[in-house]
């Protein structure tokens, strides 16, 4: 940025209130810019936030937040709202380590208030927001925007009716950008095709909107050309009233979501209003950076990447594609197997899939409670369905996969990626709950695989030798370290190491390798330890009790939540046994915070400095506790 750069100058939104429309455009080529050198820098949500950027400007300069609150749906479009909202000098450590968040945190600013990362939530929030606002008669405005395929979760319509219905002073502006992170689906995305109209509609009805304000004039004449509103409308959209309308709104729109001028006289009519408005915005994912305009499928949500070249600064194999390739075969042979995605068929690794099986490929949009529900009938009816979830996505179908597919018994196969710390999304997207709650529910048995060899056997084993429901659950990223002469089996459970050892390590999927890499440490510390690595999970393989009862000590290490997690089962039903050595238990407690995962399981004891460090302490203090006894008589206490 230059000294004459206007970014520099905006400490807070009160900073562009009285900026021309020239001036205001030119500030968005200045976000736009920094937006993508962040993004380059620290990965992210790119396409979405470069298309909100003239919107973003928009309704600062017309609203005056933090008083009028925003809601931002889904919340990774909110980069440029955090630079115009005295955010701007820190934004390059967003989704870093004690950095700014990649979605709005309400402990991070007074301009964020409302913490969105799933999508879906933003009307009913504001909703809730507007009511409270009302009570406390302040006057203020609610604003949800809601984009990014958003409209497609069925929550936005609960929202909807009780919005409308309400007759609340409400602002809910449709960012419509024709994606979710794929292209959006289904019919809600036809309807909002056919109400994208040419630019003559929107430039006579900006002029309509203008002429509202010529004093003494303007509304008795724009008010009598009510008629031909209507009939503009009628003409564009072939129908008397659209679904928002129908819903209990007043829809202004469409207008063209990077004209500046056009959002402030929309944003203004609204403001006026005292009752629920919708106002249809198209924009442009990735608008201003060309690879992400001609490609915002693969430039929604991105790691590191060269500003010039478009390419990532590292790639490799992931358990995604594994998962991908290995689906593909399958369905070479299997005309029953049908993969589902809730628009995500390239961050699941299904884009090859979508291209080879276009018959038995279903993308249902930001939608996981239907996806499920979905696969369950497909099941019911002799299909082999497989729906591929990210982990905190999944949160959302609990009650699906318990009274839908687990209650009839139904064979679904639920493919979990993500499973884990996935980093620098955060608290909202770790996918550490899984386990937890799928434990609760009966006719579920999930696969935990550590390599890429077990997620190809898990997938297999999920497909063709389970009942109810089945679940694959895999980590972010790639392979991590596996010794040599560890073989795996197929087996529920299998151990590695002296199984004469007085020390067991217990766990499962990505943390089997921090385990291994400690167990080598200590044995340079003279410790010999032995580990059982679960590769079943749920049920739990009763063997497990029994080969880690024999044991003086057994840790129990678990990339997941304490509470209601397995170690925390696998504890209870040791003591169960009759063990009477001790057990003890590291496992994630609360919120994870952003962080790159190294950090994130370092702090969580769940690395294998921190398993070394953990085990060498209890053997020392141990050891001294033995010669205290020895020496005295007594345990020392």
């Amino acid at each position: 940025m230059t000294n004459d750069s206007l970014l520099e100058k905006i400490s807070s939104p009160a900073d562009i209130k009285n900026m021309s429309v020239k001036e205001l455009e030119r500030l968005a080529g200045e976000i736009r810019e920094r937006i993508v050198e962040t993004v380059a820098q620290n990965g992210g949500h790119l396409a979405s936030n470069l298309g909100v950027v003239e919107l973003t400007l928009a309704i600062h300069s017309v609203f005056n937040t933090p008083k009028d609150k925003i809601i931002w749906d889904v919340g990774h479009q909110c980069y440029a709202h955090k630079m115009i909202t005295g955010r701007c000098a820190e934004i390059n450590t967003i989704r870093t380590e004690n950095g700014l968040s990649g979605f709005p945190k309400r402990n991070e600013s007074p301009y964020d208030c409302f913490d969105t990362g799933h999508s879906s939530t933003s009307i009913s929030a504001a909703l809730g927001i507007a009511c409270a606002e009302e009570m406390k008669n302040s006057g203020a405005c609610t604003i949800a925007v809601i984009g990014d395929g958003a409209l497609g979760g069925g929550l936005a319509y609960e929202g909807l009716n009780n919005a409308g219905r309400s007759g609340k002073k409400l602002i809910v502006i449709l960012n419509d950008n024709k994606m979710s992170i794929s292209h959006n689906v289904g019919s809600m995305a036809r309807t909002l095709s056919r109400m994208r109209i040419r630019p003559g509609y929107i430039r006579a009805k900006t002029k309509v909107h203008r002429f509202e304000k010529v004093p003494l004039v303007g509304k008795p004449v724009t008010s009598g050309m009510k008629h031909v509103k209507d009939w503009m409308r009628d003409e564009f959209f072939g129908q008397k009233n659209n679904l928002f309308e129908q819903f209990g709104f007043t829809y202004y729109g469409p207008y063209d979501g990077h004209n500046i001028e056009q959002l402030q006289v929309a944003l203004r009519a609204a403001k006026r209003k005292n009752s629920p408005v919708l106002i249809h915005v198209c924009t442009k994912k990735g608008k201003g950076y060309g690879y992400a305009e001609s490609d915002p499928k693969s430039f929604h949500g991105v790691s590191a990447f060269d500003v010039e070249t478009g390419e990532p600064r590292s790639a490799g194999e992931g358990y995604s594609n594994i998962f991908g390739r290995k689906m593909c075969e399958i369905a070479m042979t299997e005309k029953r197997l049908c993969a589902i995605t809730a628009a995500m068929s390239i961050g699941t690794g299904l884009s090859a899939f979508s291209k080879k099986f276009k018959d038995r490929f279903y993308d249902v949009g930001i939608a996981e409670e239907h996806a499920i529900t979905f696969a369950s009938g497909l099941a019911a009816n002799g299909m082999l369905p497989v729906f591929a979830v990210y982990s905190t996505f999944l949160q959302r179908g609990y009650d699906q996969i318990l009274h839908d597919a687990a209650l009839q018994n139904l064979h679904i196969v639920l493919c979990i990626d993500r499973a884990g710390i996935v980093g620098e999304d955060g608290e909202t997207h770790q996918g550490i709950y899984d386990v937890a709650f799928l434990r609760t529910i009966p006719n579920v048995t999930v696969y935990s695989p550590s390599s890429f060899i077990e997620l190809n056997a898990a997938l297999e084993k999920a497909l063709f030798s389970t009942e109810g429901v089945a679940a694959v659950r895999y980590p972010r990223g790639g392979e991590l370290y596996m010794p040599e002469d560890y073989k795996f089996t197929g087996k529920p459970f299998s151990t590695y190491g002296n199984e004469d050892a007085k020390i067991l390590i217990v766990t499962y999927g990505r943390e089997f390798s921090q385990a291994c890499f400690a167990k080598k440490k200590l044995a340079a510390h003279g410790i010999d330890v032995c580990i059982l690595k679960i590769n079943t999970i749920l049920p739990l393989p009763i063997g497990t009790l029994m080969k880690a009862k024999q044991f003086e000590n057994v840790y129990f290490f678990e990339e997941g939540v304490r509470t209601g997690g397995l170690g925390e089962y696998f504890g209870f039903c040791l003591y169960q046994t009759g063990f009477k050595g001790k057990f003890h238990l590291t496992a994630l407690n609360g919120f994870v915070p952003q962080a790159k995962t190294k950090s994130a399981l370092h702090k969580a004891g769940l690395d294998s400095k921190m398993i070394e460090i953990k085990i060498t302490n209890d053997v020392s203090i141990g050891g001294k506790k033995d010669a205290i006894k020895k020496k005295t008589g007594s345990d020392g206490v």
